[in-house]
């Protein structure tokens, strides 16, 4: 078969990381001192490449992430009582996989969004489908949706990711209906996904925000227990000296 019929019907497969693979090895002159399978190999693991970067790019495009943020960027100097060692636990342990929750507390400008995102880029890179929300976002699509017919569809989206991230949660005054529609989603998403949560308000003050004392019990009894727990303090990072302080970590939530 002629190179050029062979890499139509590479084209034809979608089998685009071979397709390069394959026209860098022809540009190659000493490509022939390997052996068939050792080139079969070589094609094989570009495909496998490309496949998944692709599958990572779009990952990452419906995550919706605020801020483009890695675990590798997070700076520690920064005195806000943010512990290396309790990333690294996220980092390695399988929380996503295994449902649990990740609540991020601490006042404004303490970093919770660039955090919250972090992990999200680190779960879409496992492998894991994710989603961000910021709260008050969260609840306009739901009322949105209860309006025009489409909140069924909405939540069983909201069931279905691996990760539900939503960030900034009572920062917006919200109806009680809202919050039931919260916890029918947190109910959905029982051993079915994770959540992560970001407030600027303990975790202790959730009952306040939520006012309902029936709805708010419900709700922490499926946040809380179990949960990873990051409780931030101190500065901004948006003062001035803050963000010298905490460079490559922008000023985020």
């Amino acid at each position: 078969m002629l190179p050029t019929q062979t890499l139509d019907k590479l084209h034809a497969l979608r089998l685009e990381g071979m397709v390069q693979a394959l026209e860098e090895q022809r540009r190659q002159p000493d490509i022939t001192q390997l052996d068939f399978e050792t080139r079969l190999g070589l094609l094989t693991e570009r495909q496998w490449l490309w496949k998944e970067n692709r599958a990572l790019a779009t990952r990452l495009n419906s995550a919706q992430l605020k801020i483009a943020a890695s675990l590798e960027d997070i700076n520690y100097r920064h005195p806000r009582g943010l512990k290396r060692a309790q990333i690294e636990q996220l980092r390695a342990t399988p929380w996503v996989a295994e449902h649990r929750q990740c609540l991020i507390t601490g006042p404004t400008g303490s970093g919770k969004t660039f955090l919250a995102c972090a992990l999200g880029q680190h779960a879409c890179r496992d492998g894991h489908r994710t989603l961000y929300y910021y709260a008050p976002k969260l609840f306009r699509a739901l009322q949105t949706a209860q309006a025009d017919g489409s909140l069924l569809p909405l939540l069983k989206k909201l069931a279905r990711v691996s990760l539900l991230i939503i960030d900034d949660l009572g920062i917006a005054s919200v109806v009680g209906k809202q919050y039931r529609d919260l916890l029918e989603i947190l109910d959905d998403r029982q051993g079915q996904g994770a959540t992560l949560i970001t407030s600027q308000f303990p975790v202790s003050q959730w009952h306040e925000i939520i006012a309902d004392a029936t709805v708010a019990d419900a709700i922490l009894d499926r946040l809380v227990h179990n949960a990873y727990r990051l409780e931030l303090k101190g500065e901004s990072l948006r003062k001035p000296g803050g963000l010298a302080a905490a460079q490559p970590e922008p000023a985020e939530a």
